[in-house]
């Protein structure tokens, strides 16, 4: 592609390794380019696209602030990591 025509650039580039940036941000750099801000709604919908494929013909209704679907519990076991009994996080 001829430089001259590339369109501007609007995102920041790293100019490191993912996890060098990574590693930065976590010692109070710059935020990093993967952070939780933008990362964690996009998991969400991903999550939702996953249940809405699992689920073709029921109508789901999320609860962002809970992590649950309100309507149908049985998806709710696509969404949260049930442990067995003596082992948690």
């Amino acid at each position: 592609m001829n430089r001259t025509n590339a369109p501007p650039e609007t995102i920041p580039r790293i100019g490191m390794s993912h996890e060098q940036n990574w590693i930065q941000a976590c010692k109070g750099g710059e935020p990093a380019c993967s952070n939780f801000d933008y990362s964690g709604p996009m998991t969400e919908a991903v999550v939702m696209g996953n249940l809405a494929i699992r689920y073709p013909h029921k109508k789901l209704l999320w609860d962002g602030a809970n992590m649950t679907v309100t309507n149908f519990p049985e998806a709710n076991d696509f969404v949260n990591t049930h442990y067995r009994e003596g082992w948690s996080l």
